[in-house]
């Protein structure tokens, strides 16, 4: 079955300067996210879709409860698909500018000796354009080795950022594994995600703790292999704040010793066309009424 392209993914190289090399993609139109749910009253429950390709039938039914549960939560599938803009900066390694409306993402960063990059990628043609210390890229293979690191970066780093919002993405089965203590000695509701017939990495396998108390995502374990028998990553979801219509967590706890934060985390209700076409860094200062936390 094809089934558009975009991300949903979670890699283990979570220090490495390109990551996403090693992980699940699935295919489920994270790149655009037009709203497709009837209007609903203000405190109504909104009915969170499946991805066009979520594995339903091999799913359990108390996984896909509490997934909506989860959703109801962080804000509603209607406040997530109309979400246009999301900003984050990735552990301090680069800054996205993430367009869901249009499927396009700007991503900013020091290459090496300090030069700064700058990709411009569509998401769902792999396309577009990258410049190096202001100067656009035009060799069509170093062009398109650059947007082919992009969509890794994105892939990877996007994941870190909403992967609640991605419980039932095309190609994902949920199974309820039961409850479990998390690190601190809360208990959670476990959901295991696997993946079938969509991605790079279609063996990894991921745990994902829901707190009993907060109702919301709160740690994870990451697999490489399904049939591993202890995960290679397992981090906190911590500090869970609401920006704009959804919420968004960015502390995961510690690696080798440093703290490991998606910090700038901003939801500006508009941005400049500039953003997107603007080699030169971007000062988000002017929308920030319209990025802190409400």
């Amino acid at each position: 079955m094809k089934v558009p392209r975009s991300v949903v993914c979670l890699s283990a190289c979570w220090s490495s300067a390109i990551v996403g090399t090693s992980c699940a993609v699935q295919t489920t139109q994270l790149g655009r996210s037009p709203s497709t749910q009837p209007a609903t009253r203000p405190g109504a429950a909104q009915p969170n879709a499946s991805g066009p390709a979520f594995d339903l039938e091999g799913s359990d039914a108390k996984a896909i409860q509490i997934a909506d549960a989860v959703m109801a939560k962080l804000g509603g599938r209607r406040a997530w698909d109309e979400t246009r803009y999301i900003v984050w900066n990735f552990f301090g390694k680069r800054r996205h500018v993430w367009d869901k409306r249009e499927g396009r993402v700007r991503i900013e960063l020091d290459g090496p000796e300090g030069v700064p990059h700058v990709y411009v990628l569509n998401i769902d043609t792999q396309s577009g354009r990258a410049w190096k210390g202001g100067q656009a890229v035009t060799n069509p293979d170093e062009l398109a080795r650059m947007m082919d690191q992009a969509e890794a970066m994105w892939i990877n780093d996007s994941y870190w950022l909403v992967m609640p919002y991605k419980l039932k993405d095309a190609g994902v089965t949920l199974k309820y594994l039961g409850e479990r203590e998390m690190d601190g000695g809360r208990i959670a509701d476990v959901l295991q995600l696997t993946f079938k017939d969509v991605g790079r990495t279609p063996n990894n396998k991921y745990h994902v703790y829901v707190a009993k108390d907060s109702g919301l995502v709160e740690q994870f374990d990451y697999y490489e292999h399904s049939d591993d028998p202890t995960p290679r990553i397992s981090a906190p979801w911590r500090k869970w704040k609401r920006f704009g219509r959804i919420m968004l967590s960015g502390d995961r706890g510690e690696r080798h010793g440093r703290p490991a934060r998606l910090t700038d985390i901003a939801v500006p209700d508009e941005l400049p066309e500039s953003v997107f076409t603007n080699p030169e860094p971007i000062d988000l200062s002017q929308w920030e009424p319209a990025v802190q936390d409400r």
